[in-house]
């Protein structure tokens, strides 16, 4: 389907896909384009937090910018418009996670705190979990201050995901969170990422830097079925 991105990392595994502007994250046309009841679809409420909420063991409500769920027939999603959708799922114990990083959760490690709560949860081992980014905004549009370059430095370390030109920061999030997804021991061929720009291509993706006051947002959905 147009307007949708699905990993073939999770074939076998996990239904999971990336929307743009088409679907977005309105719940009624995904559930029709899935065939999934639109009861069964679940987005949390973000607020860019570090909090990681297990859906069914911990009900449906409350604020959390990433979900894991082990329940089989529910699709989980974040939405984002810039940030990074981030989908990970066990292959050996279907479970499966969805998460909201943006510079704050990056910062925050909501990536490696996800990968723990699938472990302490459910007993997730690093080596079985496979991972895939969506579309964001990549290093060479995102300007940030130093505080922020700082901030994720200090969550993921060095690497060549921030460079500094003219007296300014450039950060590409999907590479500092593929730095902690590493750092957390999973493997780098279980890792999967799309190098779309989001604030590059405003007339397929919702971008917050790009329309300023915009207010849509796609989003990244998994589920096992």
């Amino acid at each position: 389907m147009d307007q949708m991105i699905c990993p073939d990392i999770f074939n076998g595994y996990a239904k999971a896909f990336f929307t743009g502007k088409a679907l977005g994250t309105d719940i009624e046309k995904i559930g029709a384009a899935m065939s999934i009841k639109k009861d069964n679809i679940y987005l949390p409420v973000q607020k860019h937090t570090d909090k990681v909420f297990v859906l069914g063991a911990e009900g449906r409500g409350g604020t959390a910018d990433a979900v894991v769920t082990a329940e089989p027939g529910m699709l989980i999603g974040v939405r984002v418009a810039d940030c990074v959708p981030i989908l990970l799922c066990d292959k050996r114990r279907s479970v499966v996670g969805a998460v909201h990083a943006g510079w704050r959760g990056t910062a925050a490690r909501i990536i490696k705190k996800t990968i723990k709560v699938m472990a302490d949860r459910f007993g997730s081992c690093p080596e079985d979990i496979l991972v895939a980014l969506g579309p964001s905004i990549r290093r060479d549009c995102y300007i940030v201050g130093a505080e922020v370059q700082e901030a994720v430095r200090k969550a993921s370390g060095e690497g060549g995901y921030y460079i500094r030109s003219g007296g300014k920061y450039y950060i590409d999030l999907p590479s500092a969170n593929t730095l902690q997804a590493l750092c957390s021991g999973i493997p780098e061929e279980n890792i999967w990422s799309s190098d779309e720009c989001t604030h590059c291509n405003p007339e397929k993706y919702h971008s917050y830097r790009y329309h300023k006051d915009y207010s849509g947002s796609q989003g990244g959905f998994i589920g096992v079925f």
